[in-house]
């Protein structure tokens, strides 16, 4: 079982939706997707406006009202294959709590910009070294994080972040799922390249 976890602040806006994305793209590969927030307030609903563009996005309702947010500590780190935070400050918060996993922790926008960098043909060798899916998934993860210094920079850093749009008006939450759904799409397609080598 390949397992994937996403991180946001608040575990109510960003990373559930993330989550609830990434579930319906891998709908035909054996994966759990589950997520959390590094300042989560345990048991907390998505943020209405976040339920509102989930909905626009196709999350079906049920999926939505069982989501309930969680804070991120240490034990939820040792599992998952690969970690997409939504923005560097929580990848940088993951790192700082389980420095080895430093080669499966990306930015979902970061993760996406290397994928698309690097040749497929690269990546599916590199994940023809694991010996399951799960192996496979790591392995491919490890290669793009090599990669983080040889594919070029975005010219303004935060292009790899989601910025947060909690509290502020809708329109920050229709840009932050545009931004979201083009990378939830090629990090999907990448899980699937690795695995099916």
């Amino acid at each position: 079982m390949i397992e994937i976890l996403t991180v946001c602040t608040g575990n109510i806006c960003r990373s559930p939706l993330a989550a609830q994305l990434l579930r319906r793209a891998l709908g035909d590969v054996r994966v759990r997707v589950e997520s959390a927030g590094t300042h989560a307030r345990d048991r907390d609903a998505m943020a209405p406006d976040a339920v509102r563009l989930a909905e626009r996005l196709g999350v079906g309702p049920d999926e939505i009202r069982m989501h309930r947010a969680r804070r991120l500590d240490e034990g939820q780190l040792t599992r998952p294959d690969l970690i997409l935070t939504m923005d560097r400050d929580q990848r940088r918060a993951v790192v700082e709590i389980a420095p080895t996993r430093v080669h499966a922790t990306f930015t979902v926008r970061e993760f996406a910009r290397l994928a698309r960098a690097v040749p497929r043909e690269e990546l599916q060798a590199a994940a023809s070294a694991g010996d399951s899916p799960s192996g496979r998934v790591r392995a491919m993860a490890r290669e793009l994080a090599l990669h983080r210094g040889l594919v070029p920079q975005p010219v303004d850093p935060e292009e790899d972040d989601v910025p947060d749009p909690y509290g502020r008006e809708w329109h920050a939450y229709v840009a932050c799922g545009a931004q979201l759904v083009p990378a939830i799409r090629v990090a999907a397609e990448t899980v699937r390249g690795a695995v099916t080598v």
